[in-house]
Parts: C-alpha cells; structure tokens; sequence
C-alpha cells in the first residue's frame, strides 16, 4: 500500500515510504507573513510531484516542482538532489536553512516514490511498461478573500485517491486506492493534520510568498510587432502578430479586418514562457496583399486601460519578405543556367 504523508509543508513533511503512514512535518509554516494582508486578485501556491518507473536521460526518476501562480519559484528533480531557488526574489522570502532542510525531506520523497511505484504496479497487477506517480497539492486565496485547497494523488494519469475539504475525508477512485483510503480515514491525527494544512499552512505560505513576491509578479504589459512573409505557391501574404513581454499569462490576440474580428481565419501559437518571467505568443492569418482591407493586431491583457492595437503597413517590405524575394530569384537564375549549360551540352554532342 503507498505510504504518503497527508500535508507536506512547504515541499515536504513525512517521506512517503517504509510504512509510514503518519506525516511529520519537516517545515513550520511562516511567521511572518501578516494573515490580514489580502492580496489583490486571485492568487495560487501549488507543488508538483512525479516519480517515473523508467527514467531516461531527459526524464529524470523524481521531480519536485513549486509555483507561486504560474511563475516556477522552486526546483527539485533525481539528477541533481538539491532544491533551488527560481528567480532572486525567492531566497529572501525563507531562512537560510530552508534549502538544506527541503533538500533532505525531498530526497526521503524520492525514494517513497521508488518504493510506492513497485507497490502500485503489483496492486494493479502490472509486470512490464512505464509507469507515473504523482502527487499534487496546493492552495489559493480568492478575489473575494475567500481560501480554497486541494490534495491529490494520480498513477498513470489517471485520479487514485484525494482529500476532500468539504468531508475532510480521503476520497478513492479506482478500487485499487480503497485499501490506502480506509487506512487513512481511520487515523483521525492524519484527517485532521490535513486539513489545518490546507487551511491554514498552506495559506500562510502563499501569504509569505505574495509579500516578497510582489515586484516579481506583479502585471507587465505586453508588446506586439506585426510581420508579412510572402507565400510563394498561391500569391498569399502571411501576417504575423508576435506579443511578447507580458505577465500573467492570460491574454487575447486577435486580428480585424476592416475592423471586424477574424477568429476563425487565425491560427496561434500558443501562450509560453520566454525566460525571463514573461510571456509571448503569436496570432497569424493569411491575406491577399492585393486587396483594399486594413489588418489591425488586437490585443487585450489585464495591464493595459484600453486594447493595444498595432496596424500592418501595406507599403513596409519586411526583410523576411525581400530576403524571400531574393532567394526566389537567385533560384530562378540558377535554374535559367542550369538549363542553358544542359542545352549547348546537347547542342555540341548532336552537332559532332
């Protein structure tokens, strides 16, 4: 049966192994944080854990992943047994011990994973084929300053066993998590260690990070470029909106023909990180350059009073467009000498 710890705290409390079946909190929640701040807007603080049954040399055997909203502040995986710090902001929010002590209980998470993964396989009757746990955790504070929790474990994608904060009793999914469920409901120290976990822990955490986290998280407004890329097959111009340098993650890009909204002639890229803390994506659509319309990247972002909207300048050459131009027409020449030399070869060879 997996042997889990019900409330890690920050990233760890009991290692989940060995038959233990009762957690030990290896961190105390902050002091510090001030539990009448309310933060604006909705705010989130969750970990990541997954443990594989066949690692490989990019997919390493456990990994621990920490978030303040959608931002990475926190980084344990097998290969390197340490947890690290992502982004500045973070070290000054813990004491200086905070990364040994996490360190140690990730590395005791680790080995539970190992262990529980042969255990899971057996229940489920399995001999052969890759394998994934993962535990999942986290909370958040509303706009409305209202909390919320949740606590879940899941083997191959698939929901095995949660805790349910309405009932504060676990909840299994499939009949293989009945067994781990019936043992955790009957210890009453576990149920109730949980929930002050979720409730309160957990919460002053997010609280904690939020502070020193604010400069960090807070909104960045987006910037967009407009493109065109010539399509040689069908006389076609592509263009292309590229938004980038915005924070949070949640943005619309949309183009307008004549003013009027085009979704369904769009295609994106999606939203992903750029590195630095911010976002990009990219909205394209394809034209006819000969037409009379007007073409204006919309954008909407939660930073930004009124929409950011960039207009494509039908008489600017874009130096993809003439280095496409260019090429095309280095090709033709090329083809023009290639016949000409294929030509005067025949040419001498019927002449002799």
């Amino acid at each position: 049966m997996p042997a889990w710890p019900a409330a890690p705290g920050p990233s760890s409390a009991a290692p989940p192994g060995g038959g233990n079946e009762h957690p030990r909190a290896l961190a105390s929640a902050p002091t510090s944080a001030d539990p009448c701040h309310s933060p604006t807007g909705s705010h989130s603080y969750q970990y990541f854990y997954t443990g594989v049954s066949d690692p490989g040399s990019d997919v390493p055997a456990f990994t621990a992943l920490g978030y303040m909203d959608d931002q990475q502040i926190l980084h344990y995986d097998s290969e390197t047994r340490r947890e690290e710090p992502r982004g500045d902001w973070v070290q000054g929010a813990v004491d200086p011990d905070f990364w040994d002590r996490e360190t140690w209980a990730l590395r005791g998470w680790q080995e539970g994973f190992e262990g529980n993964l042969i255990t899971l396989q057996f229940r489920y009757n399995q001999t052969d084929g890759s394998h994934t746990l993962q535990f999942m955790y986290g909370c958040e504070i509303h706009e409305d300053g209202s909390t919320g929790g949740y606590m879940r474990l899941g083997y191959d994608e698939r929901e095995f066993i949660s805790y349910d904060l309405i009932t504060c009793t676990w909840v299994a999914v499939p009949t293989q998590a009945r067994i781990t469920q019936r043992k955790w409901n009957e210890d009453k120290s576990l149920l109730q260690y949980t929930r002050a976990y979720l409730e309160e822990e957990c919460i002053a955490w997010l609280r904690k990070y939020l502070q020193h986290g604010t400069a960090a998280l807070q909104s960045k407004p987006p910037k967009a470029q407009v493109s065109n890329r010539l399509l040689f097959q069908d006389g076609l111009t592509t263009l292309s909106c590229w938004v980038h340098g915005f924070y949070p993650k949640k943005i619309s890009v949309v183009w307008l023909k004549n003013g009027e909204a085009q979704p369904q002639e769009m295609s994106h890229s999606g939203v992903i990180p750029s590195g630095d803390g911010t976002y990009q994506t990219r909205a394209t659509i394809e034209i006819d350059p000969s037409s009379n319309h007007d073409y204006i990247c919309s954008v909407k972002h939660v930073s930004l009073g009124v929409d950011l909207r960039v207009a494509w300048d039908k008489s600017r050459k874009e130096p993809e467009s003439s280095m496409m131009l260019i090429v095309g027409i280095i090709i033709a020449v090329v083809l023009v000498i290639a016949l000409l030399g294929a030509a005067l070869y025949f040419l001498r060879r019927w002449g002799t």
